[in-house]
């Protein structure tokens, strides 16, 4: 998928579906188009920044760490009777990195991704199945 496909997503849903192109150039224009999405839906501006910075990071660990092909999916929801928004990316599994090991990647620079979805859900969790991988956050909006 392109990145002008990617613009031309459907606006006025429930529910946003996007394949996510496999380029870290892919992430500021993944998020514009959620900016874009969270506008339409109202948003208060702090929940909105929360929501943009949980897809950054959705996004980014599966461009980094997953073979593609990648989805972005976004809908709203409820958690214990609050606004909240659905974020989930699914991908077809883990990569290896070639030459690279976990322990050889710089820690200011990596691995606080999934701390930061975790701390501004109130949901987050991981679902492995046999096709990929599943990384989902609900971030309350209100």
């Amino acid at each position: 998928m392109t990145l002008a496909q990617l613009n031309a997503a459907p606006r006025g849903e429930v529910e946003y579906v996007f394949p996510l192109p496999h380029a870290p150039k892919a992430v500021p224009a993944v998020r514009r188009r959620v900016d874009a999405v969270l506008t339409g839906w109202d948003l208060c501006p702090d929940g909105a920044q929360d929501v943009l910075l949980v897809v950054s990071e959705l996004i980014t660990n599966a461009i980094v760490h997953a073979l593609p092909p990648a989805t972005l999916r976004l809908s709203r929801s409820r958690v214990d009777g609050r606004r909240a928004v659905h974020v989930e990316v699914t991908d077809t599994g883990p990569a290896t990195a070639a030459g690279l090991s976990n322990a050889e990647a710089d820690p200011d620079e990596h691995g606080r991704g999934l701390n930061i979805v975790t701390m501004l859900s109130a949901r987050c969790g991981v679902h492995v199945y046999s096709g990929g991988t599943s990384r989902w956050a609900e971030v309350l909006v209100g």
